[in-house]
């Protein structure tokens, strides 16, 4: 078993001891690199090595381990040419798009 289980809702996980399912979607994502996985697999279909390539400075081990996470929690499914969201993680990244808005709008007030 993994010194950190996959968050799961229903179990414990950072933040609530019963496990509420938002607070175990924030555990996972909170994971270093979670995020940038999902985001670079956005378009469809990436093979590892160009998944490492983009994702800069990660290493094949931490990117195998974030792979093997989001495969259990169902967000990501290897296909014919690498790894791609499902359908669920289709809807996370749909449930993200307000939150980039909000980096934008952010942004934009911190320049003026």
């Amino acid at each position: 078993m993994p010194d950190h289980p996959i968050p799961r809702p229903g179990r414990p996980v950072r933040g609530s001891e019963t496990g509420r399912p938002l607070m175990a979607a924030l555990d996972l994502l909170g994971r270093r690199w979670t995020l940038r996985v999902i985001w670079e697999l956005r378009e469809g279909d990436v093979g590892f090595r160009e998944l490492r390539r983009r994702c800069e400075r990660m290493s094949s081990s931490v990117l195998a381990t974030r792979l093997g996470e989001l495969t259990e929690a169902r967000i990501v499914e290897t296909g014919g040419e690498g790894y791609r969201l499902t359908p669920l993680g289709e809807r996370l990244l749909d449930a993200l798009h307000p939150l980039e808005k909000w980096g934008l709008a952010w942004e934009k007030a911190l320049r003026e």
